[in-house]
């Protein structure tokens, strides 16, 4: 019925009729959270010294809303303008949470889930690198999927709530998975060889190739060295049948053995996509996933990745700038020269989030028209920047790239110690 409903004229109005009708009243309190980022920041770069990861902001987090709540964790169906679900308070960070460290907290949890860098180590367990991301092949090489060793369900169950949350809501959680795994998550099908190239693109062309080799072929690459075995992203290997490890695959029976693999690696995630899936239904109406398509859910659930100059255009204000000031034409010469990358970091320093939809306001910074080489300053709860006037277009990309890269801390908001 799936395949009829995304046809239907009225879907964007239903999947709206459809979250306001199961809106629940917004709660009396906010929870306030108390996180350390140093702590964080230090587990990150080794994670090997703590398996427990007890210093993730996702684990800080999710102990603070625990003890916050003393009962099970449940993100209500809220209405979309109760647009900010927790308080934070960095610990030696100068910061009144205001919807900046919010979504800061949100931004760290993102990037400790599914890292944006290939090369920094994945500081929690619950996703594992695809094999592309590994072998540096085929398509999709920064994806990641749910670990098949992790049996954390409730905590896979937490993370899809806090994905339904960021449905109904404004705010991101920016998972990079393969449509492999979102098409499981709105009901749809998936195919071998139409969505798992996109996980392991060297199998899926290994077992092409096996189906349709003769049997000399077969024997002189194989031998009796291929086994009722396969390895899972995970890197754990598990055999397809009873005493698969000493039995060996003949050539008569390879598209048995094809099939076997196909299976255990199509379900090899299955009881994990479950329960982010239970989690999503526990904010989100099933009507609503029925309704939207899993490139739909994608973009609600983690935004657009695309941060594109003409975009951020219709998304900026610059506020008590002359017509023809420099600053405004520095800065747009400046992001025209930053990569996809760069911008988004950008987007993550000025107002927490690092994917767009994201409004952007601009002053001049204290110095005025004084020219400077001042790095410049933003506070993320009202998604400001400070611009300060610097001496050439390419001063200024060097200060913003260093400062979305670098600064890291709020620190413009209070006293760190108050």
């Amino acid at each position: 019925i799936k395949q009829f409903l995304l046809l239907s004229k009225k879907r964007t109005a239903l999947i709206t009729q459809c979250l306001k009708d199961s809106e629940t009243s917004k709660p009396n309190f906010m929870p306030r959270l108390y996180i350390n980022r140093r702590l964080a920041m230090e587990h990150r770069d080794n994670p090997a010294l703590d398996p427990s990861c007890k210093n993730a902001v996702f684990t800080q987090h999710l102990l603070g809303f625990e003890q916050h709540l003393r009962q099970c964790l449940v993100l209500r169906r809220w209405p979309l303008r109760y647009d900010q679900w927790w308080e934070c308070k960095f610990i030696a960070e100068g910061i009144i949470d205001q919807g900046g460290g919010f979504r800061d907290s949100l931004a760290d949890m993102s990037e400790e889930l599914c890292p944006s860098s290939a090369d920094t180590p994945v500081p929690l367990p619950f996703f594992v690198r695809t094999s592309n991301q590994g072998n540096g092949t085929g398509e999709a090489r920064d994806m990641y999927v749910p670990n098949p060793s992790c049996k954390d369900f409730p905590k896979y169950e937490w993370i899809g709530q806090i994905m339904g949350a960021a449905l109904r809501g404004k705010e991101f959680l920016v998972l990079a998975l393969p449509g492999f795994v979102w098409k499981q998550l709105t009901g749809e099908e998936v195919s071998w060889s139409k969505d798992f190239p996109a996980v392991d693109s060297v199998l899926v062309k290994l077992l092409e190739v096996m189906e349709v080799m003769d049997k000399d072929t077969f024997e002189f690459k194989f031998g009796n060295e291929l086994t009722y075995t396969t390895v899972l992203s995970d890197q754990r290997m598990v055999e397809l049948i009873p005493n698969g490890s000493n039995t060996v695959v003949r050539y008569e029976d390879r598209k048995e053995f094809i099939r076997l693999v196909q299976q255990a690696r199509l379900e090899e995630s299955k009881e994990q996509i479950m329960a982010m899936q239970a989690g999503l239904l526990k904010v989100v109406p099933q009507a609503v996933l029925d309704l939207l398509t899993w490139q739909e859910l994608e973009k609600k659930v983690c935004g657009d990745p695309e941060v594109t100059v003409d975009a951020l255009k219709k998304l900026t204000r610059f506020e008590d700038f002359e017509p023809q000031d420099t600053r405004v034409q520095y800065f747009w010469e400046a992001l025209n020269n930053f990569t996809n990358e760069d911008r988004s970091r950008f987007l993550r320093f000025v107002t927490g989030r690092s994917r767009l939809p994201a409004r952007i306001y601009i002053y001049p910074d204290k110095m005025g028209s004084e020219t400077t080489d001042a790095l410049p300053e933003s506070s993320t709860c009202s998604s400001t920047l400070f611009l300060p006037n610097y001496a050439t277009a390419k001063v200024c990309e060097e200060k913003l790239r260093y400062a979305a890269y670098n600064c890291v801390a709020i620190d413009t908001d209070m006293s760190p110690w108050e």
